[in-house]
């Protein structure tokens, strides 16, 4: 018998905001790695997930959703975090929400330029009720790019996950493994911790909170027993204080609530968390700023 080859490398899963792109990758992980919000534009970073199954590490980079709307510092380092992941990975995923097709779509497909190496991804299949209309809108896709695979999926229900991750598997190249079995993420749990807080923020307060914000971890204090972290929200303005505070600071404490008990599932032990507000006018308009913040 022959030995079977192992195979390893990097997956892009990109898509214009808001389609399912963190949502998809968690669920491919089986763990909460990215934030996920129904607001477009959470995720800022490429975040690198891991999965490791007998013959196959799969490496997944979920990328922001890309920016065709809007300018601005933020937005042009998003999307040149797109283009750059494109060029650099084995295989991408380009995630399109089933029956909705539009300008962004659009754009976005003209910067994929390997066919062979692309996979369409119809994701949220399980909110279409006339599965009928899922066929067309299908095949008018493919009609306008040559992929190498259609895959219908619904990550909230775990629909057609496997087949996904086989199809991938096909796809990338023979390596020995880039991480050890049991890693998830390539990231600091600094990084995965102030995430989790922006998501609450995001879900709680995002419909009248400006996306003008992002969190920094300012102390983290780890023993056996359990973990101390002191954490800075930033915000444009000072009138976003009131909006994140609440009344009475209901929206706060429920934010570091939410993400203190999320924190502690994913450390596996008891998590100390204070969240505090600090007001940097502007950061999100200059590239110098979001350096600093650790944007990329």
């Amino acid at each position: 018998m022959t030995e079977t080859a192992h195979r390893c490398g990097y997956i892009a899963v990109v898509g214009r905001p808001n389609v399912g792109k963190s949502t998809l990758t968690n669920a491919l992980i089986g763990s909460k790695i990215t934030i996920v919000s129904r607001k477009a534009q959470t995720t800022r970073h490429r975040i690198q997930g891991v999965l490791t199954r007998e013959h196959e590490q799969f490496v997944f980079v979920d990328t922001p959703g890309f920016q065709t709307r809007h300018g601005g510092a933020m937005n042009v380092m998003m999307n040149r975090v797109v283009t750059q992941t494109l060029a650099d990975v084995d295989v991408v995923l380009f995630v399109v929400e089933a029956g909705k097709w539009s300008p962004g779509d659009a754009k976005l497909l003209t910067l994929l330029h390997n066919p062979e190496k692309t996979i369409l991804v119809i994701s949220k299949i399980d909110q279409i009720k006339n599965r009928d209309a899922l066929y067309p809108f299908v095949a008018k896709i493919a009609s306008l790019y040559n992929f190498s695979a259609i895959v219908p999926v619904s990550a909230n229900k775990k629909h057609q996950l496997d087949q996904l991750l086989d199809e991938v598997a096909k796809r990338l190249p023979e390596n020995e493994a880039f991480f050890e079995a049991d890693t998830l993420t390539d990231r600091p749990m600094r990084f995965i911790a102030a995430e989790l807080i922006r998501e609450k923020i995001f879900r709680l307060v995002g419909d009248e909170l400006p996306y003008g914000s992002t969190v920094t971890i300012e102390q983290w204090d780890e023993t056996e027993k359990g973990v101390s972290i002191a954490a800075c929200v930033i915000v444009e303005r000072e009138s976003h204080r009131p909006m994140l505070l609440g009344v009475g600071g209901t929206h706060m404490k429920r934010i570091a609530s939410e993400a203190r008990q999320d924190m502690a599932k994913l450390l596996d032990k008891p998590v100390h968390l204070e969240v505090y507000i600090k007001v940097r006018k502007g950061w999100a308009d200059k590239a110098a700023s979001l350096r600093d913040l650790g944007y990329e």
